[in-house]
């Protein structure tokens, strides 16, 4: 069989059909070619002579592809004796061969960025394999499930399916020094070094110089910092290793599907697998007692903190780290526990909603100290729930006891004392990197890890903290460190607590101390504030500060507002209410003048009709003017009763 090129290079020496070619990403001048001769030869470009081939299947090989990294010298072959090969070019080795189709894979290829192998069969699967350890990870059947994204085609049509997640793996510790893996390469940056002379408008995209730490063996799903940052632990393909944070070496390794640290870096637990747990104290393993009922319960997952937590389906355990005894069992379907840095407060986080609880060591020490059997369900008194929270967490971090967080929907919030909120909404999912107290900012990144910051005063949080505990006394004493542009901020929550006489006190929105002074009937300092106002901002003030001055009886004020709102019918209505004449006639309102003398002084009318007509005659309604009856003049108008009326008005006098 002869291969073409579009410079006329022939490439001879394949004896049946040749079914696939592939060029080498990290040498465009090498290529691969497969045949139903059982063999795959390797060319150079701009040669026609062969460098060597390669016996690779006992049948026809349809297809043939280059592993993409710079750190192996692979290329995967599949042939029609149903298997799936993996290659070592330099040394012509095989290195795996994969079975698990039951016909032909159509093709092979190794995934771009993730550790992961898709193959595809004529039997309608779609095979996904870690190109680690080679071991099968998931099938798909024709009918795809939800499962980077690939596109794999049939003859009935082109499916999409996604892989792996969006959210990067990275840690970030108090300090701001953030490490975070791109595949096996590892990378740094530094928060701290960003000016916070130099802000830029929220959720801005934020430059940060980054450089390379190192690589990893392993392809990381989790990078875990321990508790003083010497070191980091990267978990991922069901191994751990454990790093020195500075300067990026080896310090141990093991197996591991999840690792957990203590309150210090003294101690760590690695699960080994779903019902084996071990502990390590100084990096060498804890003899004695495990953890008490590990052996019984199937665990997904274990989380670090002043106990060993671990979830698994439908529940949650803590342990003692010293004892192994069991501190509390809770039946609750989680996904994430997260400690605050106090380790006073923990949250609980399942799919839709998430849970503070409050840690009382304490009361779980005195039911050992007096000696209590502790079952498999720990102490009940160990654990108070503080809050339940509609919110579905994606990623979050404790700044002391305030719990920032992500959600679902997009948007940043942040909890303290029994409730939460909003920080700001974001267009895109971004994933919480931590808090720098020096820049009084929340950090974050998309998946690309692009550096966004959201403002978040620190002493705000402690403030509205004490206020929810009841503490006003700390309350006070902190207040005076809240920032001069966040006072209406905290003003506005004390509102929302009910507390408007002290939101009162600390607002600088004038707009916002006007609704409050109304609120709490201080007509007098909501007076003061309209008056310092533009005229053209305070007419609608002046309105329902007349409004609310009625209500409470404050006539007086209540006359001069109308009167800069240039509200004519309120003050008809107020100077009718209060029976001032003189108020009436100020009102120039003339028909409605008239209309009252008609009904409460009726000697009056005359007089009032006059001005009636003067003041159509001056706008040129002369024959509106003439319409309107007058006593004087149209005497058979007013027969009926009128007589009696105006008798009965000298007799009232």
């Amino acid at each position: 069989m002869k291969i073409s090129t579009h410079r006329s290079t022939v490439y001879e020496g394949h004896s049946h059909y040749a079914m696939n070619i592939a060029f080498n990403p990290k040498d465009a001048n090498t290529l691969a070619s497969t045949c139903l001769d059982h063999t795959v030869k390797m060319w150079s470009l701009g040669s026609p002579h062969l460098n060597f081939t390669m016996d690779a299947h006992d049948k026809g090989i349809d297809y043939v592809d280059f592993y993409p990294g710079p750190d192996r010298p692979y290329i995967i072959t599949t042939g029609d004796d149903k298997t799936i090969k993996v290659w070592d070019y330099l040394s012509e080795s095989c290195v795996q061969t994969m079975e698990g189709h039951i016909n032909n894979p159509s093709f092979a290829v190794f995934h771009p960025n993730l550790p992961i192998i898709i193959s595809a069969s004529e039997d309608g699967t779609v095979k996904f394999w870690n190109s680690n350890t080679y071991r099968l990870a998931n099938t798909l059947s024709y009918a795809l499930e939800d499962a980077n994204e690939v596109a794999v085609g049939y003859d009935e049509g082109i499916v999409v399916i996604k892989l792996g997640r969006d959210e990067p793996t990275y840690s970030m510790d108090s300090s701001g020094k953030l490490i975070y893996a791109r595949n096996q390469l590892v990378l740094s940056g530094n928060i701290q070094s960003l000016s916070p002379d130099d802000p830029l408008p929220e959720g801005t995209r934020i430059p940060l110089s980054i450089k390379e730490l190192g690589t990893t063996e392993i392809f990381s799903n989790a990078l875990i910092r321990g508790p003083n940052g010497r070191f980091v632990t990267v978990v991922g393909d069901g191994q751990y290793i454990v790093y020195m944070a500075l300067a990026w070496r080896n310090k141990c390794f093991g197996v591991g599907l999840s690792v957990a640290w203590g309150g210090d870096s003294n101690a760590y637990a690695v699960l080994e697998n779903r019902v084996k747990l071990h502990v390590y104290k100084n990096f060498k393993e804890r003899g004695g007692v495990g953890m008490k009922g590990c052996e019984s319960w199937s665990i997904d997952a274990i989380f670090g903190g002043p106990v060993l937590g671990a979830r698994g389906k439908g529940f949650v355990v803590f342990w003692d780290w010293e004892t192994g005894e069991v501190v509390r069992r809770i039946d609750v379907e989680a996904k994430n526990i997260y400690w605050s840095g106090t380790g006073s407060f923990v949250v609980i986080a399942s799919e839709d909603s998430f849970y503070v609880l409050r840690f009382n060591r304490d009361a779980y020490n005195a039911k050992v100290e007096q000696g209590v059997d502790i079952t498999d369900e720990g102490v009940e008194e160990a654990f108070d729930i503080v809050a339940e929270i509609p919110d579905s967490v994606r990623t979050a971090k404790w700044v002391g006891d305030c719990f920032i967080y992500t959600t679902a929907s997009n948007r940043i919030n942040y909890f303290v004392g029994t409730e939460s909120y909003t920080i700001s909404p974001s267009d895109i999912p971004l994933y919480i990197l931590g808090y720098v107290p020096a820049h009084n900012c929340v950090y974050l990144a998309d998946k690309d890890m692009n550096i966004y910051a959201y403002s978040l005063s620190l002493s705000v949080v402690e403030y509205q903290t004490a206020v929810l505990w009841g503490d006003m006394d700390a309350a006070a004493e902190i207040l005076p460190s809240i920032p001069k542009e966040q006072l209406n901020k905290v003003a506005r929550f004390l509102e929302a607590r009910n507390m408007k006489e002290l939101a009162l006190q600390i607002s600088t929105d004038p707009d916002h101390r006007f609704d409050l002074a109304l609120q709490l009937d201080d007509l007098d300092v909501a007076t003061e504030i309209t008056r310092c106002m533009p005229e053209a901002e305070a007419e609608t003030k002046w309105k329902a500060l007349g409004d609310r001055a009625l209500a409470v009886w404050r006539f007086d004020l209540a006359k001069e507002a109308f009167d800069k709102a240039g509200d004519l019918s309120s003050l008809i209505l107020l100077s009718l209410a209060v029976g001032n004449r003189d108020g009436l006639r100020k009102t120039n309102r003339a028909p409605e003048v008239a209309l009252f003398a008609h009904t409460y002084a009726p000697s009056l009318v005359p007089k009032a009709v006059d001005a009636w007509h003067t003041e159509l005659r001056g706008w040129n309604k002369s024959k509106i003017a003439a319409s309107i009856g007058h006593p004087s003049e149209h005497a058979d108008l007013f027969k009926e009763g009128w007589h009696d009326i105006l008798c009965r008005e000298v007799e009232s006098r």
